[in-house]
């Protein structure tokens, strides 16, 4: 299986920029980041408004759920599956084909305002049918069972689209409703049970490699007790986000979680940034559930939308920037080291959720909301700069032996 993939990799001739679904889909997600934060600055400071059909507050939520993070999954995806089936790569113009529909997306929701609605979400819905039908071909064809929870995942982010658009068509706050809930929780949801099988993988690696004793606990029943519980409280906040058994369910997911990473050893990993980095995104999950869970209880005193930043900006963002920059290295032959790009890239949308959290409380002053904005776009353009021309030329040989292994 490994030689054919191989072989497949070496074969393809085209242009270096589609030949990995990580390379198009992380630069482009990048790239729509920065612009749609930029945007939503000037949206905020000037009062302009935008040229498509929804409203500022749910055209921002919208895109950065619905927009960049499926952007980022879908390179990830295309990137870990092949690994996962042992069939070959999507590569050239399928995958151009699965880029374009993305930007069309983009565009349409940006810019649709002269278009009837129904045409609007169809546009912007094509991009994650089409990745769907990829993911569901791949994992039949490979008989890849282990995975259908992913598909899983990602039909439940399409759906939320789908009634995201439908919420905004009825004149509803988009923002607030259920589709927008929905993709929350799938999201949160892969990062549990993807990040539960990569981050104590990974750690592993590093400290057997530092002849450490201490090892994190591999994926077992526990895991999957933390995250049948995950999903049942996910469920309950998508239908019922205001009841007070969400709330303990919520609590009781966030102390598990907390309990979860306290068996990865992830202190440990603190010399190896790109590893450590894993591990902080993960700690803003519980952090999330603790607050929204909090924020029900006591609405006067914890605001919900602090713990939906927790996990949009801390646990997802931040998740997403670190699995881009750990892919990119090792899927284009570089090492898996973190220079000072990394590290400023990593505490600036560590400083910006932290912000972003903080900036929803009664009280706090207009700078902390600018300072996460900028925070943002610092993390995110700088993996356009530095990674940019990695993903756009082609892979280079490693320079040791094993330096540089599938990072996803």
């Amino acid at each position: 299986m490994t030689n054919d993939l191989t072989r497949s990799r070496r074969s393809y001739d085209g242009p270096a920029f589609f030949s990995g679904g990580f390379r198009p889909m992380f630069l482009l997600g990048a790239i729509w980041a920065v612009v749609a934060m930029v945007l939503w600055l000037v949206v905020l400071i000037s009062g302009w408004s935008l040229p498509g059909r929804f409203d500022p507050v749910d055209w921002h939520a919208h895109e950065l759920l619905f927009g960049f993070a499926p952007a980022v999954v879908c390179g990830f995806l295309l990137t870990a599956i092949p690994n996962w089936t042992g069939r070959l790569p999507v590569t050239g113009a399928p995958l151009g084909t699965l880029a374009g529909l993305w930007v069309l997306g983009r565009v349409a929701v940006l810019s649709g305002a002269s278009f009837p609605a129904p045409l609007v979400m169809l546009a912007d819905l094509l991009f994650l049918i089409v990745l769907a039908g990829f993911v569901t071909r791949e994992i039949i064809a490979g008989k890849n069972w282990r995975n259908v929870a992913v598909l899983m995942m990602l039909t439940l982010i399409l759906i939320g689209n789908a009634l995201f658009h439908l919420s905004a068509m009825a004149g509803e706050l988009a923002a607030h409703g259920v589709g927008f809930r929905l993709g929350v929780g799938a999201l949160i949801g892969l990062i549990g049970l993807i990040g539960g099988r990569v981050i104590p993988s990974f750690t592993r690696n590093f400290l057997a490699q530092r002849n450490e004793s201490n090892l994190p606990v591999p994926f077992n029943r526990f895991d999957k007790t933390v995250m049948l519980i995950s999903v049942v409280t996910l469920a309950a906040w998508v239908i019922r986000p205001a009841v007070p058994i969400t709330a303990l369910l919520l609590l009781l997911a966030g102390m598990l979680h907390i309990a979860r990473m306290a068996r990865w050893s992830g202190w440990q990993a603190r010399r190896q940034v790109l590893v450590l980095i894993l591990h902080l995104a993960y700690a803003f999950l519980p952090l999330g559930y603790l607050i929204v869970g909090g924020a029900i209880l006591w609405p006067g005193a914890i605001p919900a939308a602090a713990g939906v930043h927790a996990w949009m900006v801390g646990g997802v963002a931040t998740m997403m920037l670190a699995v881009m920059t750990r892919a990119s290295l090792g899927h284009t032959g570089r090492p898996l080291t973190a220079g000072g790009v990394e590290k400023l890239i990593f505490s600036t949308i560590i400083l910006g959720a932290i912000a972003r959290i903080w900036a929803v409380f009664p009280g706090t002053p207009d700078w902390v909301l600018y300072f996460s904005a900028i925070g943002w776009i610092v993390a995110f353009g700088g993996f356009v700069l530095f990674y940019g021309p990695i993903l756009l030329t082609p892979r280079i040989a490693a320079k040791k032996p094993g330096s540089a292994r599938p990072a996803a």
